[in-house]
């Protein structure tokens, strides 16, 4: 998955607002305590990152 489809998809579902802040600020355990930008400047897949996303918060699977 590129970071532009990531980030398309982080907008789509939260905002473009709050996706950025979510990206910046909420901690996930599962990316070993990192924020969704640390990961994906430590070298995560954005597509990892997105399944935890979603996992997360619950998202329909119709909308992963």
């Amino acid at each position: 998955m590129r970071m532009t489809v990531f980030r398309g998809l982080m907008a789509g579902e939260f905002g473009t607002a709050r996706a950025e802040l979510l990206a910046d600020s909420h901690v996930f355990a599962e990316l070993g305590g990192r924020t969704i930008d640390q990961a994906l400047d430590n070298g995560y897949d954005p597509k990892q990152v997105w399944r935890t996303v979603c996992e997360t918060f619950a998202i329909p699977k119709e909308r992963r």
